[in-house]
């Protein structure tokens, strides 16, 4: 099992990163957060998931331990697989994913893109009693600054790396353009929270 990878960023997309291990690269999936601070030619440490098909091997990357572990959880729960289990960590921070589920908030977990209300009630139900090992985890892009004008494009890549459409995903950005006006320091894993919020309305 592949836990831990550091390299150097070879290649950036609004939903992978090729991280280049002494001459061996390793693509990885991840979250639009992730992906936004990755800059090729630095290094950048992944925590990982090797999730194991019949036809492939898919490696995701996480910026931190508790992404990961969220990521892992909620795949335990009957009916949801890696892609889905993605787009919750892209929507939640472990530590929010567990105030949700532990406090039964339905609600909140049909936001994430792909769970409906009964997807929502199932890992209520199946993870309620599992989701306290997140406790205490590190918000997800807490130290990513938006930037100036930058967190856009990121943004966009980020929602169309879901499966929105390249219409949504720009209609979604002009509902989130004035939070990022308003502070430019905002973390691009926020605005994207925020875009996600947008669209479930």
């Amino acid at each position: 099992m592949i836990a831990l990878l550091t390299g150097t960023v070879a290649a950036v997309g609004g939903t992978w990163l090729v991280v280049d291990l002494s001459g061996f690269g390793l693509k990885a999936l991840c979250t639009p957060a992730t992906a936004a601070r990755a800059v090729v030619g630095e290094t950048v440490t992944l925590h990982t998931s090797l999730v194991v098909r019949e036809d492939s091997l898919t490696l995701y990357g996480f910026a931190e331990p508790g992404e990961r572990d969220c990521f892992e959880l909620v795949q335990s729960a009957t009916g949801i697989g890696p892609k889905i289990a993605q787009a919750v960590v892209s929507v939640f921070s472990p530590e929010e994913f567990r105030a949700a589920v532990a406090g039964s908030n339905v609600a909140a977990l049909t936001r994430v893109p792909g769970i409906g209300a009964k997807g929502a009630q199932r890992l209520v139900l199946e993870l309620k009693d599992k989701v306290a090992v997140l406790a205490g985890t590190t918000p997800a892009g807490a130290a990513l600054s938006a930037g100036a004008g930058a967190w856009r494009d990121q943004v966009r890549a980020g929602l169309e790396g879901l499966g929105y459409s390249t219409r949504d995903a720009e209609a979604a950005c002009d509902r989130v353009a004035a939070l990022a006006e308003e502070n430019p320091q905002t973390p691009v894993a926020q605005l994207l929270r925020a875009a996600l919020r947008s669209l479930a309305k």
